[in-house]
C-alpha cells in the first residue's frame, strides 16, 4: 500500500521557524582575562567588539570497527573536541595581537623553546554567546536594549595553538587588517536552548 504525506506549505514552515531563525551575525565572544604571565593589558569589553568571527564548537565521536565473521560491527569510541577559531580585527595599537603573541611566547619561547610547564599557568576559559534578535526567545520584538542569549558555550582550559598571519599588500585598499587565532580546547559547558544549566 502506498504511503502518503500531507503537503508542506510556506505558512506551515513560517509557523515553525521560531524567531525567524538564529542569525550567525548575532554573537559575542567573552575572553575575560589572559594568563597572569601575559603582561600586555587586556581589555575584555573592547575585545568583545573587535572579535568579528567565532564558531560554536565542533565535536567528533570516533567509531571503533570490530570485525565479526566478515562483517564490521561499529561501536562508539572516544569523543574529541576540535580546535576553536576566532577572527580578530586589528587596530593600530596592536593590543590584542601583541597579547596573543606574548601568550604563545610564554608557552614556547621563540629563541630557546622554553616555556611554562604548569598547564594552569597558560590556560584560561572563554565563552561564546549566540544571541537572539529579540529580548525574549523566539521574539523579534526587542523591548529592551539587550538581546536574549539563546545558547552559551563556555570553553574550558583553552590556549592558543596558532596566531594567524596578517596579509599585507599594496593592492589591499578599503579594508582593515584581521587575523585568526586557533585555540586547543579541553572541554566545554553548554547552557540555553533546551539544555540544562
Amino acid at each position: 500500500m502506498a504511503q502518503t504525506r500531507d503537503n508542506r506549505t510556506i505558512s506551515q514552515f513560517k509557523s515553525r521557524l521560531l524567531g525567524g531563525g538564529a542569525r550567525p551575525n548575532l554573537f559575542e565572544v567573552e575572553l575575560t582575562n589572559l594568563p597572569a604571565s601575559v603582561t600586555f593589558p587586556w581589555q575584555a569589553e573592547r575585545f568583545g567588539f573587535l572579535c568579528k568571527a567565532a564558531q560554536m564548537p565542533a565535536q567528533t565521536i570516533a567509531n571503533i570497527d570490530v570485525p565479526f565473521r566478515g562483517r564490521i560491527f561499529k561501536v562508539a569510541g572516544d569523543r574529541t573536541i576540535e580546535n576553536w577559531s576566532i577572527t580578530v580585527i586589528n587596530d593600530e595599537d596592536f593590543l590584542f595581537r601583541n597579547a596573543f603573541e606574548e601568550w604563545t611566547q610564554q608557552i614556547a619561547a621563540l629563541d630557546d623553546n622554553m616555556g611554562s610547564t604548569n598547564p594552569a599557568s597558560y590556560m584560561v576559559n572563554a565563552k561564546v554567546y549566540q544571541l537572539g534578535r529579540g529580548s525574549t526567545v523566539a521574539s523579534t520584538n526587542n523591548a529592551g536594549d539587550t538581546n536574549v542569549v539563546l545558547k552559551e558555550y563556555e570553553f574550558i582550559d583553552i590556549f592558543p595553538v596558532s596566531v594567524g598571519p596578517i596579509d599585507l599588500s599594496y593592492e589591499s585598499t578599503d579594508t582593515i587588517e584581521e587575523y585568526t587565532v586557533e585555540f586547543a580546547v579541553q572541554s566545554y559547558n553548554v547552557t540555553g536552548a533546551g539544555t540544562e544549566g
